[in-house]
């Protein structure tokens, strides 16, 4: 075993975006097949997928072989840049998110981390009580320069009355 913990010797390379939302619970883009070391060392038990793309063999082999579920979460094809993530995914994705007891460790992740996957994490923040600044922080930080501010506004808008809270919500509600 190497100083990184790698008992191949080799680098462990987090995905694009990658991220610790919570204890046992992970954002980012897509991996590519440099970052299956890492994903192994997370024991995921569930993998959230917010992207209309198809998913690439190598991932859906990699899933298989660690014996990972898959929860594809998309909508009416919609790729567009100018419409955010329907209210239904969002609702959807925290039903899993809040399920830590059957669902962590859990990933949530889209193309490249940033739009689907901000907004889903933005509307957990506002659920969990952070300020909007904060909220908006967060976000910002993995879109870079490519923010979209109906992203934004949909996750202030966002109404959190909506969301089914578990009888035994993660210690972090």
């Amino acid at each position: 075993m190497d100083a990184t913990g790698n008992e191949q010797g080799g680098l462990l390379i987090p995905p694009i975006n990658f991220g610790m939302v919570e204890e046992n619970l992970y954002r980012s883009g897509m991996p590519n097949e440099l970052n299956f070391p890492f994903l192994e060392r997370l024991n995921l038990r569930k993998i959230i997928y917010l992207a209309p793309e198809d998913l690439t063999q190598q991932f859906l082999n990699f899933v298989d072989d660690q014996g990972i579920e898959l929860l594809p979460l998309s909508w009416e094809g919609n790729k567009s840049p100018w419409k955010p993530v329907s209210e239904e995914v969002v609702l959807t994705a925290l039903d899993y998110i809040l399920d830590a007891n059957s669902n962590y460790p859990l990933y949530i992740m889209c193309n490249l981390g940033r739009h689907r996957t901000g907004t889903i994490v933005g509307c957990l923040r506002k659920l969990q009580r952070w300020n909007l600044t904060a909220v908006f922080e967060e976000y910002r930080r993995f879109a870079g320069p490519k923010v979209r501010l109906l992203n934004e506004q949909f996750i202030e808008l966002f109404d959190t009355d909506l969301v089914r809270v578990p009888q035994n919500p993660p210690e972090w509600l």
